[in-house]
């Protein structure tokens, strides 16, 4: 992956969205990402933001995340895993879409 800087313009009306769930769909062409904030309590979720991406861009995002986790956890400390109790009855993947 080349390192190059662009210039990012961030719209002033563009707010911050907070999610603590994600559905990953994928077809051929395409990645598509459902942020949701799960309601504590309420057996509810609102979708924050959708982001669809090519297999290309879904891969260097898994590269950099990695890195970036490695960083984070250079500097403080090890992110502990869910217990697979919650692994189950975390984050959904929705296999394949048309």
């Amino acid at each position: 992956m080349a390192n190059h800087e662009i210039s990012v313009s961030i719209p002033s009306n563009l707010d911050p969205v907070y999610s603590n769930r994600i559905q990953i769909a994928y077809k051929e062409d395409e990645f598509t990402f459902l942020f949701l904030h799960e309601i504590p309590g309420a057996n509810q979720a609102r979708a924050k933001a959708i982001v669809s991406i090519s297999p290309r861009h879904a891969k260097n995002l898994v590269e950099v995340l990695s890195k970036s986790i490695a960083d984070y956890e250079q500097k403080f400390g090890k992110i502990s895993a869910p217990s697979s109790a919650q692994q189950q009855d975390g984050n959904v993947t929705i296999r394949g879409y048309s």
